[in-house]
């Protein structure tokens, strides 16, 4: 594969399935101690990829669940926040300055706050009260998030006996890193010819629905937008028949995004739309690739990390091929804001 090193890859993600089940574990320890309320907490793309666990809580528990904008609970607060409240917060640099005023704010109000980040010795990692350290970068920290956010939703409904599956998501954790590389390897031809499609748009219209919506979100935002400078029009399948429609034309890149769920016919109307009014529709569905030894249901849940594992590859021959390295930036920790 190009530009990449199956080692590290399954060495971070290993480390973050390992992380995931530690996590998960805490969780359902506090909840059995009784907390009462359980925030996911982060900053830009990181609490994006918090949703798809937030939502699961939602449908499946009554454990109250709140999926937050660090920036924003700082200067509006949040009734349910308090002594009762776990909070989960993810931060690849552990510096995100939002989040550390976020944590300051909800030690405050007597939460508990667990920090999942990929560098020790930083804010986020040492005012914690338990936090994770798991190495990682940016082309591997999608998956790390989500399977983290998974684990903890898994543990809090255990505790509440709305599960009792913890043990066996843990073990398909485990395996996950391995079927995520083969993933990569199935997806690299497709990637490639992907990159040299779209290299020089400059304008795509990104949708999905259920768990795979954040991905969308998140790579249109973070990758495309902040990574290569491309303009995106993120939008929920549900959504795109509320406006975005009319926007579709010939020349106009549209990406759906498919996952396994129940939610797969809300993106099957878009294709269905998109197919009779543009020329430039491109369907990534994680149903496509093939792995061993994991359950449907963990398939359905893990899609977003699946789609995620695709888009690295993608991402990887698109810098390349735009001579736009995913790391350079204009404002983003360069100038004040």
């Amino acid at each position: 594969m190009f530009n990449f090193d199956p080692d590290r890859f399954l060495r971070i993600e290993s480390g973050a399935a390992d992380t995931a089940r530690q996590l998960g574990t805490l969780v359902r320890d506090l909840v059995a101690d009784g907390a009462d309320s359980l925030f996911y907490m982060g900053a830009g793309g990181a609490g994006i990829l918090m949703q798809p666990a937030a939502d699961l809580l939602a449908r499946e528990s009554a454990l109250p669940c709140f999926n937050v904008l660090c920036a924003e609970v700082v200067v509006t607060g949040h009734k349910a926040l308090g002594k009762g409240s776990i909070v989960v917060m993810p931060s690849l640099s552990g510096t995100t300055k939002e989040s550390i005023a976020a944590l300051d704010f909800a030690q405050a109000q007597g939460a508990r706050v667990i920090t999942i980040v990929g560098h020790a010795e930083t804010p986020l990692a040492e005012k914690a009260d338990h936090c994770f350290v798991n190495f990682a970068q940016d082309d591997t920290s999608c998956e790390m998030f989500y399977m983290a956010s998974l684990a903890a939703a898994f543990g809090a409904m255990q505790a509440r006996g709305e599960r009792d599956d913890f043990d066996e998501m843990a073990e398909q954790l485990a395996a996950f890193p391995g079927e995520l590389l083969k993933i990569k390897e199935q997806f690299e031809p497709r990637a490639k010819a992907l990159a040299e499609e779209i290299q020089s748009d400059t304008y795509h219209i990104i949708t999905g629905a259920g768990p795979v919506w954040p991905e969308a979100y998140y790579y249109g935002m973070c990758i495309l937008e902040e990574m290569q400078w491309i303009r995106t029009r993120p939008v929920h399948a549900s959504d795109f028949f509320h406006g975005t429609l009319e926007l579709v034309e010939n020349g106009v890149s549209v990406l759906v995004f498919m996952g396994e769920d129940e939610t797969r016919p809300l993106a099957d109307r878009v294709v269905s739309f998109a197919r009779e009014h543009t020329d430039r529709l491109i369907v990534l569905d994680t149903r496509e690739m093939e792995t061993t030894g994991l359950s449907p249901a963990f398939r359905a849940l893990m899609a977003p990390a699946m789609l995620a594992t695709m888009l690295e590859r993608l991402s990887a021959h698109l810098e390349h091929l735009r001579d736009h390295p995913l790391e350079t930036r204009r404002y983003y920790r360069r100038v004040a804001y």
